[in-house]
């Protein structure tokens, strides 16, 4: 394999072919139908549960997941060589990713729509439900933190891209209108559907003519005032018409990185030597199955499969290509950042991420395979740089509404007025999530966060493993297709944070050691509870 082409070729049929035969075996396993009603008509409300076509619930949830996450965790791996990168994308993402996605849809489905969280209370406890959602709400949190710094340093270096982004927030709340407007009429939502899409690539181009030019503090204060209204609005409105719209212009960009590699065919520069360890990262076990996350396995995506998308599914069946399917595109994509960056000599890549950063240096090299196709190198950098902000955005506004979906749900249980009132009121829960976010800000950016989030995130993807393996189980249902990756999430997981504790102590870094340390421990009660709840389910003396 000497081209960039024969790898996309070659990973892409892998992951079609994984979908339609694994994924077709895992659908059946977790005993899905469509027999029952879902949720969304069950619970209709209008505000979150709300059944909806299978494309637009794709669109909110692909968006939701994708974010920068597929892009950043790769390129960074990258250190490692891009073979041991490429196989654990494509192994990550069939056998580990596409199963905890699909499990955690599936279970949500099965228990009114519910988090991961209110399903431990359901097979493991009620301790372990309250354990969870603390550390899932901590995770939240760190997640809007990261990107909320993310999106505003974005915003300030290119003003262009914020204005875009502020025009599609506009074009989604007109399209969320428009759509209720129509109803079920089929081919009036295909109408403007291709009108809304259009739309988007128009200020794509009219955003970079209108730069919006804010200091990055007042860019922080408007993106989580933003995050608010999208937490509290209905899903119809914002949210959903958002990511959908959004979702087009990813399908986009995967689609003319595909079409300029078929064009441009540029060979494989980067050398194929596989490299243990690396100064700055440690070594290639456990560090590269953490640094890679988004587009193999990761736990976020737990809750946004058992948080917003599990409620918006108007049948169980729609759950293979919204779950499975939307993360094998999603390993898809982590195999084309992988392809921008591999162009490069192993010394041009060290000495560019190095300057540059994961993300530009993503946005030059497929901007450079896209202008392949006739269009000016910057713009076709800007746009790949747009794309990522949008998404980026994305994931900021589905946190910050789940963030409030997991608070309520820790307080349903806390029986005093003010419990309650947090519980009931969708205005308050969101009002104490952006608070909560505005601290978090005050104490650091993404150079301090990031370490912390992708510790947590890892950790979360093998918890909700094991609360899916739990459910499987008191099902009387084999578990061996989730406990395997479960297993090894919690081996890597665990070695990975006791490195980092160990590591940070030595630095002096005590706070830093001290939550990965909290984290260990907590893995480790749930662990317990889990195994207590499985040895009464099966008769045993615990």
């Amino acid at each position: 394999m000497n081209s960039t082409l024969s790898l996309l070729i070659v990973s892409g049929s892998i992951l079609l072919i994984a979908y339609f035969v694994y994924g077709k075996y895992v659908y059946r396993k977790f005993g899905l139908n469509n027999q029952k009603p879902s949720p969304a008509h069950t619970l209709k409300d209008g505000i979150d549960y709300i059944p909806s076509k299978p494309i637009v619930v794709l669109g909110h949830h692909f968006a939701s997941i994708a974010g920068a996450g597929p892009i950043v965790g790769p390129i960074i791996a990258l250190t490692f060589g891009w073979i041991p990168a490429v196989i654990w994308i494509l192994v990550g993402g069939i056998f580990f990713g596409a199963v905890h996605d699909l499990g955690s849809m599936a279970a949500s489905l099965r228990n009114e729509g519910k988090s991961i969280g209110v399903i431990i209370q359901n097979t493991i406890g009620y301790r372990g439900k309250q354990l969870f959602i603390l550390f899932s709400f901590s995770t939240l949190i760190l997640i809007i933190g990261v990107f909320a710094d993310i999106i505003a340093k974005t915003f300030v270096s290119n003003p262009g891209v914020a204005s875009a982004s502020l025009l599609f927030i506009l074009l989604a709340v007109a399209f969320g209108i428009v759509s209720k407007l129509i109803g079920d009429k089929k081919l009036a939502f295909v109408v403007i559907s291709v009108i809304g899409i259009a739309l988007m690539y128009y200020f794509v181009y009219l955003g970079m003519q209108i730069p919006m030019a804010i200091d990055y503090q007042m860019w922080i204060y408007i993106l989580l005032a933003y995050a608010f209204i999208a937490s509290v609005a209905p899903v119809s409105m914002l949210l959903q018409p958002r990511d959908y719209l959004n979702s087009f212009l990813l399908y986009g960009l995967i689609i003319a990185a595909v079409v300029g590699v078929v064009i441009a065919n540029p060979a494989i520069v980067m050398d194929s030597e596989v490299h243990i360890s690396s100064e700055n990262l440690g070594y290639i076990f456990p560090v590269l199955f953490v640094t890679i996350a988004c587009g193999a396995i990761s736990g976020f995506h737990s809750l946004v499969a058992s948080g917003t998308t599990s409620k918006q599914l108007d049948k169980e069946s729609d759950a293979k290509i919204v779950g499975f399917g939307g993360m094998l595109i999603e390993s898809f994509l982590a195999i084309i950042a992988i392809a921008a960056v591999i162009v490069l000599s192993r010394a041009e890549y060290l000495e560019k991420i190095e300057t540059l950063g994961p993300v530009p240096l993503f946005a030059n090299g497929l901007g450079n395979i896209i202008s392949s196709l006739g269009i000016s190198e910057d713009f076709a950098i800007g746009f790949v740089a747009l794309t990522v902000s949008a998404f980026a955005l994305t994931t900021l506004d589905t946190c910050t509404r789940l963030a409030r979906f997991t608070l309520q749900e820790y307080f349903e249980d806390i029986k005093n007025p003010i419990g309650a009132k947090v519980a009931q009121n969708r205005y308050l829960s969101t009002s104490v999530v952006v608070t909560l976010a505005v601290l978090l800000l005050g104490s650091g950016g993404f150079s301090i966060l990031w370490p912390i989030f992708g510790s947590a995130n890892q950790l979360l993807a093998a918890l909700a493993l094991l609360t899916i393996s739990v459910w499987l189980m008191k099902q009387k249902t084999n578990a061996t297709f989730v406990l395997i990756p479960m297993f090894f999430m919690f081996t890597v997981t665990l070695t990975s944070l006791a490195l980092f504790a160990w590591k940070n102590y030595q630095d002096q870094v005590y706070v830093l050691a001290g939550i990965a340390i909290v984290l260990f421990l907590l893995s480790f009660a749930l662990i317990f509870l889990a195994v207590k709840s499985i040895r009464k389910e099966i008769g045993l003396k615990s």
